[in-house]
């Protein structure tokens, strides 16, 4: 059967808020650590100026949400030995995540549909490439590669060999001569502690509460 059929990927709405942040907490709970952050990322980068709108993508199976996906503008601060051919020292480019999936329909092709999708859309909005944090396993069927591998470093990472960071070219040559060092936009880090009182505000209310759990191959 044909996965792709009632299928509608079509841009997030307010209205979709909730239910948005609700499929990101179930998607991503107890899965890196005991718990999540990364709705409550979601939930205020909506208000930050990285934040595309035009990238905050839904997709819907017979009209329910079930796979989301947010992107954002970050940049690449270039090391000052190759700055010839570049006019500026901050190379803008693109970010993406969280990016999630009903728990249930996880493996079965909703996520590359709707990744795949959102990255023909952001090199139409000008993007010259993707950088993220993820499983090469999975973004390499997109098309990503290690990032040092194309002379970017991740900030974050004091050995600047992280496996886990990951880019990609969306106009072919865009990092010819490219050596610098990326860092996250300050959006995606949040407290456990302000995740967790945020959580509670919609206890008994929206947010149903949940167990935390240690588990193996968490990584907090």
């Amino acid at each position: 059967m044909d996965i792709k059929s009632n299928l509608t990927i079509r841009q997030e709405t307010s209205a979709d808020f909730f239910a948005v942040e609700n499929l990101t907490r179930d998607a991503f709970w107890n899965v890196y650590r005991p718990g999540c952050l990364e709705h409550y990322v979601l939930h205020l980068f909506r208000d930050r100026p990285e934040f595309i709108p035009e990238l905050s993508l839904v997709l819907e199976r017979k009209g329910e949400i079930i796979a989301h996906v947010m992107f954002a503008w970050s940049e690449i601060l270039l090391d000052e030995d190759c700055l010839r051919g570049f006019s500026n020292r901050h190379l803008r480019m693109m970010t993406f995540g969280p990016i999630s999936v009903r728990p249930d329909l996880q493996r079965q092709g909703y996520g590359k549909i709707l990744l795949d999708f959102a990255l023909e859309r952001a090199c139409e909005m000008g993007a010259g490439c993707i950088a993220m944090c993820g499983n090469i396993r999975f973004y390499g069927k997109c098309g990503f590669v290690t990032a040092t591998s194309k002379g970017v470093r991740y900030a974050d990472d004091p050995d600047g060999d992280a496996p886990y960071f990951l880019i990609k070219e969306l106009t072919p040559g865009f990092l010819d001569g490219v050596r610098g060092t990326y860092k996250d936009p300050q959006g995606y880090f949040v407290s456990e502690t302000e995740t967790d009182e945020f959580d509670k505000r919609f206890w008994g209310n929206q947010f149903p509460p949940k167990q935390k759990l240690k588990l193996p191959g968490q990584l907090f």
